[in-house]
């Protein structure tokens, strides 16, 4: 049934439901769930593959819960989902062609710089501000650039989400962050597909990681409505910072 030992696989699965906690409110799941399935034996592809799929569903379930409670009209979104389909899928296709190393040493200080900026700046909360870019252009232009980052590398992707739509369209923390996820979902399912050809994806451990990602993503979509920028910005500085010193130590050891 599971390309694992069972307890291996179960062991999965609650990694799983602790990044998809963790990425329904400030994005970084994925440093939990690709070291946890490299643990278990897959290798890089594999587990980038994997990881896509259960990752797929712990944003579709985050998306749905902020939908159902008013935060993000989805149907608004449309254009700017399907740019980040389009870019995520091309990301994927030129993976190969972007050497990571030069990514783990650039990552960690733009992250860094990410964390720092929401420790920061006064004044962020979920009320909106004033708007820097029409919604057009950041859709050609924002949307695209980190989605397709999403595609070939990944780390960090809802928090650059989030930062461009707090600094570029002026929307509160928490509207930020639900807007976030329908975005997050297009990259991810646009990737996804991508490496469904690719032959690397573990179908029955993905598939029980997805139970996993859609019961933490529930979890904490509800747990961010509810306590808002007091609960987002703190986690995110904490996940952001988490994600720059684990990249600093894989590119430095």
């Amino acid at each position: 049934m599971f390309e694992v030992a069972t307890h291996l696989a179960l062991l999965l699965v609650l990694a799983a439901f602790v990044a998809g906690f963790i990425d329904s409110i400030a994005g970084g799941g994925g440093l939990l769930s690709v070291p946890a399935l490299l643990l278990a034996g897959a290798s890089p592809v594999e587990a980038l593959a994997t990881n896509k799929l259960q990752g797929t569903f712990g944003s579709a379930t985050a998306m749905v819960a902020y939908a159902r409670a008013g935060h993000v009209r989805p149907q608004d979104q449309l254009g700017m989902a399907a740019i980040s389909a389009a870019a995520g899928a091309g990301g994927a296709l030129v993976a190969h062609l972007i050497p990571a190393e030069v990514l783990r040493i650039i990552m960690p200080v733009v992250l860094i710089g990410v964390a720092g900026f929401f420790a920061l700046k006064p004044g962020l909360t979920d009320e909106a501000r004033a708007e820097r870019v029409k919604p057009a252009v950041f859709a050609v232009t924002a949307v695209p650039a980190i989605a397709a980052y999403d595609g070939f590398f990944g780390p960090g992707t809802g928090s650059f989400f989030m930062m461009g739509f707090v600094l570029l369209a002026g929307y509160g923390v928490l509207k930020a962050t639900a807007h976030t996820k329908m975005l997050n979902f297009a990259s991810n399912l646009g990737s996804l597909l991508v490496f469904v050809f690719s032959g690397a994806t573990w179908w029955g451990v993905g598939l029980a990681m997805a139970v996993g990602q859609i019961a933490g993503a529930s979890l904490g979509a509800r747990v961010a409505m509810r306590v808002g920028a007091r609960l987002i910005k703190p986690l995110l500085v904490v996940v952001s910072s988490g994600m720059a010193l684990r990249l600093l130590w894989q590119a430095l050891g």
